[in-house]
């Protein structure tokens, strides 16, 4: 099994920065076409209500950033656990809060997509 960790938390670090720069192009390549997107309130989102959501203006992600992410390395998956600090704009409501998450990425005929992403918000 090769090391696919570093490999993969970097390119979530991409993937939350372009959430934060509305980077719809590089969302559309780095999210699985079947995403279950689980927000710290709940909300199920898929690949295409994440991104219609952005789109539209109802969500605006103005700042992501992670901490303590570890990869564990499944071979053809990779789960990512790890904290990140999220500033969003939610129908025009400014949030900021910490959230702990579980990520994972499959690699699909050669190219890393993430499939699910499950988070819990942290106690302020």
């Amino acid at each position: 099994m090769s090391e696919n960790g570093p490999h993969i938390i970097a390119l979530d670090k991409e993937r939350m920065q372009a959430m934060a720069d509305k980077d719809i192009a590089k969302l559309n390549n780095l999210l699985c076409k079947d995403l279950i997107y689980t927000h710290s309130s709940a909300r199920l989102d898929t690949k295409e209500s994440l991104i219609g959501a952005m789109e539209s203006g109802a969500t605006v992600y103005t700042a992501v950033e992670p901490s303590d992410v570890v990869a564990q390395d499944l071979g053809d998956a990779v789960v990512l656990t790890g904290i990140a600090q999220i500033s969003v704009d939610i129908n025009g409501a400014s949030n900021k809060f910490g959230v702990r998450f579980t990520d994972v990425y499959q690699n699909q005929n050669g190219t890393w997509r993430m499939v699910t992403w499950q988070s819990t918000k942290l106690p302020e």
